[in-house]
């Protein structure tokens, strides 16, 4: 099996050297930069299976970056953010980050963070045999689980980060069914999710926007009082 290959953008070079040795005592493959440019060219030589980026950068700082890596690829992100910074942790879920981490940070808790991560988003860069496709249809909705593809009712494609993909799947996969925030908390983030942890509400408006930009995606995730949330349509395998 390939080893990831993680990077970490990180401007405090004891931080960064920390994090690197860490992720390459845990067994993955890891380089350090102190900024997006050196960022840039490390993803023009190596293929990059997890970003590790800090907000506060010299020059271009973080967020922009993941707003680049969300509009250009599908390099998963996970942000550091300076403690309390809780602006700055929404704003980069709401830009496509699959995760963050506020410093300081447990080191076991990183590690747990990226490889939760890395297990959501691994079939992006393998290649294997082809499969079965495995399609899904809802409300005129169609999803690609093997592509990872949403597309809308006139067959144009909406693009999903893996957090929101992955909210989508527990919702297809359980449809009409009510389905409480622990649930959804557990299933997609797992044991790296710690208490409190709000990141599946940010995922979860956001899907529910991007499906309700189609009138026909208008009601399709429903909030149960009390209960949690429900996936309306009927699904069928395509």
């Amino acid at each position: 099996m390939q080893t990831s290959f993680i990077a970490v953008v990180e401007d405090d070079s004891e931080i960064r050297s920390l994090v690197v040795d860490l992720l390459v005592r845990e067994g993955f493959e890891a380089s350090g930069c102190r900024t997006t440019v050196e960022f840039d060219r490390l993803a023009e030589r190596q293929r990059i299976d997890l970003a590790i980026l800090d907000v506060m950068l010299p020059g271009e700082d973080g967020l922009s970056l993941c707003r680049r890596l969300r509009a250009t690829g599908d390099i998963p992100v996970l942000m550091v953010t300076a403690k309390g910074d809780d602006i700055d942790r929404i704003i980069g879920l709401e830009i496509g980050a699959d995760d963050y981490l506020p410093k300081p940070f447990n080191p076991r808790e990183l590690v747990a963070r990226a490889r939760a991560i890395l297990r959501r988003t691994r079939d992006t860069h393998r290649i294997n045999p082809a499969l079965p496709p495995e399609r899904y249809r809802f409300g005129g909705w169609t999803l690609d689980a093997g592509a990872r593809m949403l597309a809308d009712p006139e067959n144009q494609e909406v693009e999903l980060t893996g957090g929101e993909f992955e909210l989508l799947m527990c919702f297809v996969k359980h449809a009409q069914r009510v389905l409480n925030r622990d649930q959804l908390l557990d299933w997609t983030r797992g044991r790296s999710a710690a208490p409190f942890d709000r990141a599946v509400d940010v995922q979860l408006s956001r899907l529910r926007r991007k499906l309700e930009s189609h009138p026909s995606g208008n009601g399709l995730v429903k909030t149960v009082r009390g209960g949690g949330y429900v996936l309306a349509a009927a699904v069928e395998r395509a």
